[in-house]
């Protein structure tokens, strides 16, 4: 794989990440007399599009480099392999230090954070996979960086040209993906014209394996409407897997697309009158018209609307082409319910879950195979009243099977951590057994000890008095006897479920919770 070229140039160290498009390899480089410098050597997949390999350059040398965002020093390619140099950052394993961060730490984390997602906002970047591993955190020398833009989008605005080709590409996927099964692609608004000379066409034909590789998850529903889950069992994990019986109903078809319909279906006929006679008539041309839009009502008549069950018309209709890369557990609720018009505004919501963790103690916080179950999870903490009104507001309507009341974030948080002594700790319900409280969901884990005594246990290991960690344990538990209100007020506004008035990174940096 490596070439002589980066042989002669970097000592390959260890391979320190890897995932589904890439893998991250720890490399030290001889760049400057006498001194040796750690770098990190990102190889992409062979499969990887051009154009998003390209996208994400862009993305790292326009955006990175400052405030808080990766930045690139160099990229090799040799046939179809591409590696990205980048500056190296020691870090933490976020599990490992989460339940040893002072408060103090997590206001520093999630204040570095906003400051990272304003500056690629600001060029009209859609991460769209803002999560813990890929926001670096070197506590020691208390330094932070946001990287792999292998996702990302651009906006409508984005100032990042290759992000509006990236977008071009995803939207001729989801309409030839329509077209291989038989039915009418879904026109979304693009933010660049079609291509019009022959190589665009040809490039803008080629799917982007890399953004919709393993995302792309087709969930069907059963005659009882339930989804069938697969069991993961994950130690800190607050929720499980079990069946919801929600539905999400979705009016797919606009009169246009019906129009659309129509005039496909008169050509047909207009062309088979045509071999029979050499001309026809005006007035029977209005006739076959009226004929076959009277016709098209009757065939797309559905019975489902507002129940919990999927007819055979709603299962017959195309596919909504809408994004969904991203981490499980991390994706908001717009792009769980395949809303078309994605906006920086999922970052911010990915922003909230890992606020979520650090306020809780717990993650990953969310855990579901299946995006109406990641759905379901969202309303336990919410509520369904909450999550049927917002959806409402982009044009989906949820359909749940209980009402489920939102609940309060600090009592969640505090009870989760085990800092509250007036409530037990949340744990897993005998195998049988529904508390009221715990109607809709079961936790899918059980808690030995709390976080808090954790800390305390911790206290006196090894041959020191304090933590093995950075932090001894008094430092450990500093700030979290007090956590003021304003941190949940943050929280709340990041998980707002609204994308249009879900709190942005530039306002984030301006809310009291960072007031000094």
């Amino acid at each position: 794989m490596w070439s002589t070229q980066l042989v002669n140039l970097f000592k390959i160290k260890d391979k320190i990440g890897e995932g589904t498009f890439s893998s991250v390899y720890l490399a030290t480089a001889q760049l400057q007399v006498g001194h040796e410098e750690k770098i990190a050597l990102k190889h992409l997949i062979p499969t990887s599009h051009p154009i998003r390999i390209a996208a994400e350059l862009q993305c790292l040398t326009v955006a990175g480099g400052q405030d808080n965002v990766m930045g690139v020093k160099y990229c090799f390619r040799k046939n179809d392999h591409v590696v990205i140099a980048m500056p190296y950052l020691e870090h933490e394993s976020f599990v490992d230090i989460l339940n040893s961060l002072s408060f103090q730490e997590v206001r520093e984390y999630m204040f570095n954070l906003f400051i990272a997602l304003k500056r690629i906002h600001q060029f009209g970047i859609v991460h769209r996979d803002v999560k813990p591993s890929n926001f670096l955190y070197n506590r020691r020398l208390k330094k932070y960086a946001l990287v792999d833009f292998g996702l990302a989008q651009g906006t409508h605005d984005t100032k990042i040209e290759l992000l509006k080709f990236v977008q071009y590409e995803a939207q001729q996927e989801g309409c030839s993906r329509n077209k291989y099964h038989g039915v009418t692609g879904h026109k979304g608004s693009l933010s660049r014209p079609a291509p019009k000379n022959l190589d665009q066409q040809c490039a803008a034909k080629t799917s982007v394996k890399r953004s919709y590789a393993n995302t792309q998850i087709h969930i069907k529903q059963g005659k009882d409407g339930k989804e069938g889950s697969v069991g993961l069992s994950v130690q800190r994990s607050v929720f499980g897997e079990r069946n919801f019986n929600v539905h999400s109903s979705i009016s797919h078809e606009s009169p246009a697309e019906k129009l659309i319909k129509q005039s496909k279906s008169v050509d047909i006929i207009s062309r088979k009158l045509a071999t029979k006679k050499t001309a026809i008539s005006m007035k029977a041309m209005t006739s076959v018209v009226r004929r076959t839009t009277s016709s098209c009502p009757a065939v797309q008549t559905c019975d489902c609307y507002g129940t919990d069950k999927v007819c055979s018309t709603c299962m017959s209709r195309r596919q909504q082409v809408a994004p969904r890369a991203g981490t499980p557990g991390f994706r908001a609720p717009e792009v769980l319910t395949k809303c078309p018009n994605q906006t920086t505004a999922i970052d911010m919501w990915s922003a909230g879950v890992i606020f979520l963790s650090l306020l809780s103690g717990r993650y990953p916080f969310y855990k579901a195979s299946d995006d109406l179950t990641a759905l379901a999870q969202i309303m336990t903490i919410r509520g369904s009243r909450e999550t049927i009104q917002a959806a409402k507001a982009f044009g989906k309507s949820i359909l749940c099977s209980k009402e489920v009341p939102a609940q309060d974030l600090r009592k969640l948080c505090e009870r989760l951590r085990g800092m509250n002594p007036d409530t037990p700790r949340l744990a897993a319900d005998p195998p049988g057994y529904t508390s009221p409280e715990n109607t809709v969901y079961k936790a899918s884990y059980h808690v030995q000890t709390s976080p808090t005594q954790h800390l305390k246990d911790s206290a006196h290991k090894g041959e020191g008095d304090g933590c093995e960690g950075p932090r001894d344990c008094s430092t450990c538990l500093e700030g979290w006897d007090a956590v003021p209100d304003e941190a949940y007020d943050l929280l709340d506004k990041l998980l707002d479920l609204n994308p249009a008035s879900r709190i942005t990174a530039e306002a984030a940096l301006l809310h009291p919770f960072f007031k000094d």
